[in-house]
């Protein structure tokens, strides 16, 4: 079977739903999870989008819909005072804990949503990012030397362009079985579509 693809960015409201139940619904489906942060700014630049968060009206309407989501979800939800960050750091992070420890990289991503959308993480600061290594039983400093090594970096934006390439345009946006969904709201379509087999 193959894994259902979660490509998001860590500064997107709805993929911190997502993140919430992506796992649940694999699980139900008998599929694992493949864990894909990537910079949203990369599809912007081939779509000519702009983020919820920088666009009049959506904007408002976004942070409307978060809380409302959140209260009924039973979510803590906060959103950064300088919300949205460009979560470079925290994007890096992850790739190095994957390579190192993939049995943590799963939860590595879960903790960074849950610490920038309730206590403001600075997932642009690499120090910020890498004091959450001693959580993993992990190494600051090693975190910290991960995040800037330049074969991480290049394997970074190499990751974010070759799935632009395939068509990931957005956060929260799911892969399964080369079919794409677009959208926290696409979840429950997405695991109806594999329960039928494409139908």
């Amino acid at each position: 079977m193959n894994s259902l693809e979660f490509w998001f960015d860590f500064s997107s409201g709805y993929a911190f739903f997502a993140a919430q139940r992506i796992e649940a619904i694999a699980a139900d489906l008998g599929r694992t999870v493949l864990w894909r942060p990537y910079m949203l700014g990369t599809a912007y630049k081939v779509t000519g989008a702009r983020g919820l968060s920088s666009t009049p009206l959506k904007r408002d309407y976004a942070r409307r819909d978060w809380a409302r989501i959140a209260r009924h979800q039973g979510l803590t939800f906060q959103l950064p005072a300088d919300h949205p960050h460009v979560a470079l750091a925290a994007t890096r992070a992850f790739y190095w804990v994957e390579i190192q420890h993939p049995e943590l990289a799963a939860a590595f991503a879960k903790r960074v949503f849950t610490l920038y959308f309730n206590d403001s993480l600075d997932t642009a600061s690499p120090e910020a990012v890498s004091r959450l290594a001693p959580e993993f039983g992990l190494k600051p400093g090693a975190l910290l030397a991960g995040i800037a090594d330049p074969a991480l970096k290049e394997k970074v934006r190499r990751i974010g362009e070759d799935a632009v390439a395939r068509g990931v345009f957005g956060s929260p946006f799911f892969i399964v079985d080369e079919e794409p969904f677009w959208g926290w709201d696409r979840m429950e379509m997405m695991a109806e579509w594999v329960r039928t087999g494409g139908c």
